[in-house]
């Protein structure tokens, strides 16, 4: 990919590249993408799955059952290493290829000069010699020489660290991965992909990891606390075992199968395939997570800030009414069709077209013909800020087509949040557009009467829901200094008021039920707009935000003491107007300090800091910037608001799922510990119900599918009708469910299983301990009923609150084959004799089948009388 020297570049930013030269170069060069990172090698990511905390306590207790002279236990510890390694590899696997088709999905998208014409394209189809135009908050798709620069500043910290941003003037730099802050230029791509200044220094910050998340810090807490646990009930056991004169190699027998029982090997695994399939189901719902932990925080949000325009309304912006000195202008139809009844008096026409054409001159952005459809003639389309493709499509319906009455500008002061308009200046004319309370204080009309008059069009318009948009001129002065940017103020004065646009943004019609399932689920809705406070409301009542006591401020009106904005705004419906980037940040600090979980959106480059510091950081894919795609943790593919709902609502369904899994997992290892608690209590009377080779089949064998079944759980219909909360993932009522409730009745229909065989067989407690075949079958009756206990319990932890039977059972499919799976397995080593010779069960005769089969309905009664016993419930 070569670079292009100097003397080429003019003559290619004039018009671009022709199509078929840029389809060329775009076969030649290969698309401008940064070469893959040097990825881990797969062996060193299996290696580590079989050398984390769990598999080397796993490893050092198959050592040791080695030189305790049993071979087997130490080859089926080895087995359970391996199995669980291999599965939790490919389940990472899995993850990141999943996580690669997200990121392919974020939109990255470039304005080039192409046969002449401004068209928006792919970044990765960007060449060498493309003619770009850049703009405040587009990230640089390529490295490029600047030859246009009117204010361009671009913050350069992703390549030197410095956090100021640097203005480019014309024949300056600007690299690939850094992002324009302010300004707007023309330049010329000079170098693409591997060729670039930022692939220079890919491979240093390839590595680079993210802080671990606060799931990943509580599953971290979790398996910890369960891994000294058995370690020290399994030390205890092994001591008590001594205590009681058991041979050493049993003793340690025993507290191997202590350990093992309690140690939760697939809930890793699992948590990750589980986190995996709720972002791959918010793609499907046009939301997009950038960070596989962040699914878990969207379900513990309290507040989302939104944006107005574009999120809660449509975006697709359409100039209704036109209002001068002369009088105003009314025009029929929606959207950017050039063609379209104005009505109003012949004065106001002619004044109309002169503001037609000094607020295109103004601005960059437009509507162009969509030419790539099979006639060629396809609908208008917008090309940079919907609402100057607004302003395009009025200048054209009044005036004609707009590239002719466009004027060059000689030099172009950039809209930003902070002067709230901007400016061109065409020969000895300043030309400017934006808010009017930032331009009406800076105009003289022909009488005082004319900016009154339109302080109250303002008013009136606004009321009506209306965006309105103030345009004036002035003549400068022979001798005006070329002014910077900085010093734009000065010669932005004395302006003589053309007139102003009233725009109409129509809400989404998808808006008002998800604030309905907003409050439904105790979530409160803050909005945070830059527009006018009247327009602010009028679309807050339309949607159903606010009522007729709506709380409404200013955001020059926000207090300093944060104490004070977190209580005014910790409230549900309240508006912000006219508010700035870096009050949005204020807002976000204050409602976190108020132990609020707040979701942000922001679509500006000055959005970043505010969505960085929201719990949620939530960008828009189709409307915003980079700048604040990068900053996001949550992207919007539609840019609507319903969708950050539906994503809180999976988000809380995965932390569920969480849940529910453990739940099941921990059940299983309160039956699997039950059996040396007897043996212990009995001081060795009554035998293991089970043996350390069955406790590691039951845990990687049969509870495994189930588990990640439960995992794939869909959203209750009761998930959004609670409180939002942050609790632990084993927390009080988690544990009172599984060792009160759950894993006392399993463990009790295991016993008795087994006993009854053994009752059956002539023993009683205190006889002579059995042994042979007797044994066998009584432990098959215990390890049948474990089995069928934990189907059973598979289907009472879908639900926290209802019984089974309230659920439908053929919801989740997923799990109808995990359950069919297990019990094909319990056969499998009951009936398969090697298989069972080695596990030391035989299959249970009728009356061992009666019991275990009896356990289920047991199982689920008790859960369902749990239930009823709660009450109130706060979490399905």
């Amino acid at each position: 990919m070569a670079r292009v020297s100097t003397d080429e570049l003019s003559a290619a930013a004039t018009i671009g590249l022709s199509s078929p030269d840029a389809a060329a170069c775009l076969r030649a060069d290969g698309p401008n993408r940064l070469p893959a990172a040097r990825p881990v090698p797969r062996w060193r990511k299996l290696v580590a799955e079989l050398t984390h905390f769990f598999a080397i306590m796993l490893w050092i207790a198959a050592t040791l059952a080695a030189i305790a002279g049993m071979p087997q236990l130490a080859i089926a510890i080895i087995v359970v290493i391996l199995v669980n390694g291999i599965f939790a590899y490919v389940q990472e696997q899995r993850a990141e290829k999943a996580a690669e088709r997200l990121r392919d999905l974020l939109p990255a998208a470039v304005v080039v000069r192409r046969d002449g014409q401004l068209r928006t394209i792919d970044a990765s189809e960007i060449v060498v010699g493309d003619a770009v135009a850049l703009a405040g908050g587009d990230r640089v798709p390529a490295d490029v020489r600047v030859l246009v620069s009117h204010d361009l500043a671009v913050d350069e910290s992703t390549l030197t660290g410095e956090s100021e941003p640097v203005h480019k003037s014309a024949d300056s730099e600007a690299w690939a991965g850094t992002f324009a802050v302010g300004g707007q230029g023309d330049g010329v791509v000079t170098a693409t992909a591997a060729d670039t200044r930022l692939a220079d220094i890919a491979s240093m910050t390839a590595g680079v990891r993210r802080p671990p998340s606060p799931l990943a810090t509580e599953l971290r807490r979790v398996v910890r606390t369960i891994a000294a646990l058995s370690l020290g009930v399994g030390s205890a056991f092994f001591a008590l075992s001594l205590t009681l004169g058991a041979p050493a190699h049993n003793g340690f027998l025993f507290a191997v199968g202590v350990t093992v029982a309690l140690v939760p090997e697939g809930l890793l695994p699992t948590v990750t395939l589980s986190l995996a399939m709720g972002a791959q189901r918010m793609v499907h719902r046009n939301a997009l997570v950038r960070h596989l932990e962040a699914v878990e925080t969207l379900g513990s949000t309290t507040v989302i800030c939104t944006d107005k325009t574009g999120t809660l309304t449509q975006n697709r912006m359409t100039v209704t009414e036109a209002w001068t000195p002369n009088g105003s202008l009314t025009v029929a139809g929606v959207g950017y069709e050039p063609t379209a009844e104005i009505t109003g008096p012949a004065t106001a026409r002619a004044a109309a077209e002169r503001l037609g054409r000094t607020a295109i001159t103004a601005s960059q952005g437009g509507i162009v013909r969509d030419t790539d459809t099979p006639t060629g003639d396809g609908e208008w389309a917008v090309v940079g800020d919907p609402m100057e493709a607004a302003i395009d499509a009025f200048s054209r319906r009044i005036v004609g087509r707009t590239d002719s009455v466009r004027a060059t500008a000689d030099r172009r002061y950039a809209f930003d949040p902070v002067r709230r308009r901007e400016s061109v200046v065409v020969g000895r004319t300043l030309m400017l557009k934006g808010a009017p309370d930032s331009v009406l204080p800076r105009c003289t009309g022909p009488d005082d009467a004319t900016v009154a008059a339109a302080h109250e069009t303002v008013d009136e318009m606004a009321a009506r829901g209306l965006r309105v948009l103030a345009v004036a001129n002035r003549d400068l002065p022979p001798g005006t200094p070329d002014v910077a940017g900085d010093a734009v103020d000065v010669i932005e004065c004395d302006l003589t008021l053309l007139g102003l646009f009233g725009i109409e943004d129509p809400p989404r019609s998808t808006v008002p039920n998800a604030l309905a399932d907003a409050r439904r689920a105790h979530i409160k809705v803050v909005m945070l707009t830059g527009d006018h406070p009247a327009t602010a409301v009028a679309v807050a009542r339309e949607i159903g935000l606010v009522g007729a006591d709506a709380t409404v401020m200013e955001g020059a009106d926000l207090p300093a003491d944060e104490t004070t904005l977190g209580e005014m705004l910790d409230h549900d419906g309240v508006v912000v107007s006219r508010v700035s980037p870096e009050q949005k940040l204020r807002v976000a600090k204050a409602l976190q300090a108020r132990g609020q979980v707040v979701a942000m959106t922001g679509d500006g480059v000055n959005d970043g800091p505010a969505l960085r510091e929201a719990d949620i950081g939530v960008a828009m894919g189709a409307g915003g910037t980079d700048v604040a795609r990068e900053a996001a943790d949550l992207v919007l593919l539609d840019d609507d608001f319903s969708t950050i709902v539906a994503a809180v609502e999976q988000g809380r369904a995965t932390y569920a799922n969480i849940r529910r899994f453990l739940t099941y997992h921990l059940t299983a290892n309160v039956a699997e510990l039950t059996p040396f608690v007897i043996w212990a209590l009995s001081g060795g009377h009554v035998p293991l119900a089970l043996g350390v080779l069955q406790i590691l089949c039951l845990d990687i064998g049969t509870d495994l599918l189930p588990a990640l079944a439960l995992g794939s759980e869909a959203p209750s219909k009761r998930v959004m009708t609670q409180s939002p909360e942050r609790r632990h993932l084993m927390d009080r009522k988690l544990l009172t469910r599984v060792f009160a409730v759950l894993g006392p009745v399993e463990s009790i229909v295991e016993m008795l299983a087994f006993i009854v065989m053994l009752s059956l067989a002539g023993w009683h407690l205190g006889g002579e301990p059995p042994a042979g075949t007797v044994l066998v079958t009584a432990s098959g009756a215990a390890f049948t009923a474990v089995v069928l206990g934990q189907i059973a319990n598979a289907f009472a932890c879908r639900s926290a609150t209802r019984p089974v039977w309230r659920l439908g059972w053929t919801s989740n499919r997923m799990l109808l084959w995990a359950v069919a799976a297990e019990f094909a397995i319990l056969l499998l080593f009951l009936t398969v004799g090697p298989i069972a010779k080695v596990l030391g069960q035989s299959p249970p005769s009728i009356a061992g089948w009666v019991v275990a089969i009896a356990g289920m309905p047991t199982l689920l009664t008790a859960d369902y009388a749990y239930k009823r016993l709660r009450g109130r419930h706060r979490q399905d």
